[in-house]
């Protein structure tokens, strides 16, 4: 048993780019899939909303930590090999993307009718109309509480820590297993989650707050 020091801070430190890497793949990945869940979930095509409404339900009523464990314990059992990097980003990939694609169904939704009618009498087929019409608007509407979530994914990957992924909740526990002190070392990386987070919290309340006297003018 060892003093917790400078060594062991610079360990945590070294950890909070994983925790940056695997909180960009979540959200990049999370992106992607959840913008076409949020048209399909807005489309005319019956089945695309049934599906993208049952991903939504699935992945939004289950715990996250849940899903870690059925990704990572349950793959082997189907015959992959999967190691917690994999595991990891595929869980908070699959997560942000039933989060996200909600946010952005609601915004898309949020644009006022007559835009798309206006679409519709310029005779602009389904992905002209998205593309240059709905999208765009729904973009504005839809950045503070993207932003915003962003923070709710780089606090998810602590959840990681539980499949042995070495992010900064992880490398606390390396660390207080050796040091035995946890006061100090828990306190260093909440700190360090809060250092992280907080300017995009201030980031989002700003936006939200800017959009809010657009609005009122």
């Amino acid at each position: 048993m060892r003093t917790f020091g400078f060594p062991d801070f610079l360990f945590i430190l070294e950890a909070a780019k994983w925790t940056l890497a695997l909180s960009a793949i979540a959200f990049i990945g999370g992106a992607i899939l959840g913008l076409l869940i949020a048209l399909a979930r807005t489309s005319d095509n019956r089945l695309a909303r049934v599906l993208s409404t049952g991903f939504i339900q699935v992945f939004q009523g289950t715990p996250l930590l849940l899903q870690l464990f059925l990704i990572f314990f349950g793959a082997p059992v189907v015959g992959f090999d999967i190691n917690p990097w994999i595991a990891a980003g595929i869980a908070l990939v699959l997560n942000s993307a039933a989060f996200l694609g909600e946010i952005w169904r609601g915004c898309i939704e949020a644009i006022p009718r007559g835009q798309t009618e206006a679409a519709h009498a310029l005779n602009l087929g389904y992905a002209s109309r998205m593309r240059d019409v709905v999208l765009p608007q729904a973009f504005k509407i839809a950045l503070p509480p993207t932003v915003g979530y962003v923070v709710q994914i780089i606090k998810g990957t602590s959840l990681a820590a539980i499949i042995g992924f070495t992010e900064i909740t992880r490398a606390g526990q390396i660390i207080n297993n050796a040091t035995f002190q946890p006061l100090q070392v828990f306190t260093t990386v909440a700190a360090l989650y809060f250092v992280i987070c907080w300017p995009l919290s201030l980031v989002a309340g700003h936006m939200e707050r800017k959009r809010a006297r657009a609005l009122a003018r």
